[in-house]
This record gives structure tokens, sequence and C-alpha cells, in this order.
């Protein structure tokens, strides 16, 4: 039996408010003794105001305003060591748009009994996307492939944003020394977690585009992955990586 109580999701949020209610609704529908913690950053569509009213139903439901828009990987940076201040064991990283399914929790949870980092993977068993265009996922698919071969990391999903880490990996981790703050910010931190050889797991998953809201996938992405993941080498490469 998995011990939920001891598990903390982190959600960051910026205009959510048609996916709010409902991912807050469904994650404690599934998993009672969880708890949820949402990085809320400045959202002028009152998606913070749905989470305080929330509160009153759920006690394991956990509020951190900020003020503008900072960054997904500052965002997971304030939840990680928001955990690591309090008791949880296992602490996940999830999207507030549906694309990462609330019933897998379970699935990475059992396999981070075992494991330090577990990954839900897109590109394991198949390509396992709804709804992408093809460029997109041509574009994603190629950047996995670019990454393994620059970084030598086992994994296929590497810039993938649904994940379980243990209490053991983020303490392991400098949280303040954290170079990528956009999506590759996933990369970096499964990088560091494999090169200081802990275990780390891809468990399938289905990924499935947004129906409500907006992405918040910018252009400048492609250029971002690019040079970080060259930066993230040459510092392995110099011993300078996890320092």
């Amino acid at each position: 039996m998995l011990d939920y109580s001891k598990t903390l999701i982190i959600i960051p949020t910026y205009n959510e408010i048609d996916n709010i209610e409902r991912m807050i609704n469904t994650v404690f529908g599934l998993y009672n003794d969880i708890s949820l913690l949402i990085i809320e950053d400045g959202s002028p569509d009152g998606t913070a105001d749905v989470v305080k009213r929330k509160q009153s139903e759920y006690q394991n439901l956990h509020i951190i305003e900020r003020q503008g828009k900072l960054g997904l990987g500052t965002a997971y940076i304030t939840g990680f060591k928001w955990a690591l201040e309090r008791d949880y064991e296992f602490i996940f990283e999830m999207d507030c748009d549906f694309s990462h399914d609330p019933k897998a929790v379970a699935d990475l949870l059992e396999a981070a009994q075992t494991n330090d980092l577990v990954i839900g993977s897109r590109y394991i068993d198949g390509i396992r996307i709804i709804n992408w265009p093809f460029h997109r996922l041509l574009l994603s698919y190629c950047a996995s492939i670019y990454t393994r071969l620059v970084t030598n990391i086992p994994v296929f999903d590497t810039t993938g944003g649904f994940k379980c880490f243990s209490r053991k990996a983020l303490s392991s981790l400098n949280l303040d020394n954290i170079i990528a703050n956009g999506y590759i910010f996933q990369l970096e931190l499964n990088y560091k977690v494999w090169s200081m050889g802990l275990n780390v797991k891809e468990v399938p998953i289905i990924f499935y585009e947004r129906r409500d809201g907006e992405s918040k996938m910018g252009g400048g992405i492609i250029w971002e992955a690019f040079f970080a993941v060259l930066k993230l080498k040459f510092l392995n490469i110099f011993g300078k990586l996890n320092s």
C-alpha cells in the first residue's frame, strides 16, 4: 500500500482559471491523503482566489503566491525548498492543464519506492502523445535525441515535466545553482541526478495536449536548449556540474 501522506505534488500556475478547480478536485478525489502545493505567479485571471477558496475544503492544499511570472524553474525550486523544510519523502512535478494525467501519479509513486527519480516518459513503449501537431512532436523528439547524444544520459524523455523525486535526490542537488529556468530545467535536473549515480527510471505515460487555457511554450526554447545542453556537458567534464 502506497503512503500518500508523505507525498507532495507541486503545480506551478499562471492563468489556469480554466483548469485549477478541476485539477484540485481530481487530485484529492484520487488521493485523499496527498498534499498539493500551488506555486502561483500572480495570475490576473483569479487562479489564486480559486485555490484559496478550495483550501476550506482540503486541508492538504497549500499555495505560495509570487509577484509576477518568474518562470517554471524558479517555481519548482521554490516548491522543492518548501518540501524539504517539511517531512515529505516523495515530491512530484506536474502541470495544471491535464496534459499529465493525475491517475498516473500512482504508477510513478510505486516506481519511486525503489528509485531516486522517476520520469513519466512520452517516448518509451512507443510515442505516447495525443493531439500534438507533427512539427511540435518532431521538435520535442529530436531535442531528446540531441540531449542524449551530447550528455550520454540514458533517458528517452529528457525534457518531460511529469516526474517524482525522492527526498534523497532533491537533498543531493544544489538548488541554488540551477542554470536553466525554462523547459530545459527538466533536463538539467535529470542530468544532475543521474550524474551523481542515483537511480533514474522512466515509466510510460500518455501525454495529452492541453484542452483549456493557453500553452506557456515560447519560441526561445530551442536556442535555450541547444546552448544549455552544451553548458551542462562541459560543467560535468570539468567537475563543476553539482558544485
